[in-house]
């Protein structure tokens, strides 16, 4: 049976910070005759215009971080705790980006204490029994998400470059199933995310450990075959390679949903022109049918 729904899942901060330093990085902020910068609000819009034209999504929803402080900064307070404050210039289009989603009639989908990430795995969960669900984003954290049904759309450099994540392309290229990656994370840490994982193993060695051992109970079981330095490793680090996984796993059972129907993608052109105007947002409304 064909699947009628094919659900875009947008993960809004990524691809706000992507367009934020894409023209950052040259001083370039199109400041509007209001003062305010709009350049990664345009950017945002660019890269969602073009995943819409390239994937023809019958929906599209979008997902938020809701600040900072979520349940993995609770369990370990130097979770991101290395990423310093937003530049002045993004600061304020953070509210209005959501304004603009807003009157393009995507829900905006947020939860206090969780990441964007665990909303876009609770819909993708939701959606994914009747729906083709399409994450589109620029963080490989999200790739643990791929199964039947649920594929990852990972922006490259430039507009409408993408590789796209089916469950046999992954397993191709990683040698280790999507869900393994939650273990890969809690073996070698994550230094964006500021956790450590093991230390002193690296990528080769967890990704050879997972694949010969399938998980980290099936690592432990067999810990007397390991080497001795990576059974030192392991035992002395054991408590922070569980907390590591707790921290690397997507949580697809958030308190979030969006009915279907409240997100079948139809723009109202008079609606978006109008916002486009306001914010003096140039070349975008002829992107889009």
């Amino acid at each position: 049976m064909e699947n009628k729904n094919k659900v875009m899942l947008v993960d809004g901060m990524a691809l706000l910070f992507r367009s934020f330093y894409a023209t950052a990085m040259s001083g370039y902020f199109m400041i509007n005759s209001k003062g305010t910068p709009t350049n990664a609000i345009h950017g945002f819009v660019k890269h969602l215009f073009t995943a819409v034209n390239t994937y023809k999504p019958t929906h599209v929803i979008c997902c938020w971080d809701m600040g900072s402080k979520t349940f993995r900064t609770e369990m370990y307070p130097n979770y991101k705790a290395n990423r310093g404050e937003p530049p002045v210039e993004l600061i304020p289009q953070f509210d209005i980006v959501k304004d603009v989603v807003e009157e393009l009639d995507i829900p905006n989908v947020g939860l206090v204490g969780y990441e964007a990430d665990d909303c876009i795995g609770t819909l993708a969960h939701h959606y994914k029994e009747d729906s083709e669900v399409y994450i589109l984003t620029g963080d490989q954290d999200i790739l643990q998400l791929i199964e039947e049904n649920v594929y990852v759309v990972l922006l490259k450099k430039g507009y409408g470059n993408y590789e796209v994540y089916k469950e046999d392309v992954f397993f191709e290229e990683k040698g280790i199933t999507p869900q393994q990656m939650v273990d890969l994370k809690a073996l070698m840490g994550d230094s964006s995310d500021n956790y450590p994982g093991v230390k002193g193993i690296g990528e080769k060695t967890a990704l050879n450990l997972l694949k010969k051992y399938e998980t980290i109970e099936g690592i432990l079981d067999n810990i007397q075959e390991l080497t001795k330095s990576q059974r030192n490793k392991i035992e002395t680090d054991l408590e922070m390679l569980h907390l590591s996984r707790k921290l690397a796993r997507i949580y697809c059972e958030v308190g979030v949903t969006c009915p279907l129907d409240s997100a079948i993608f139809n723009i109202n052109r008079s609606k978006m022109v109008k916002k486009f105007e306001e914010l003096e947002l140039k070349n975008l409304d002829s992107m889009i049918g």
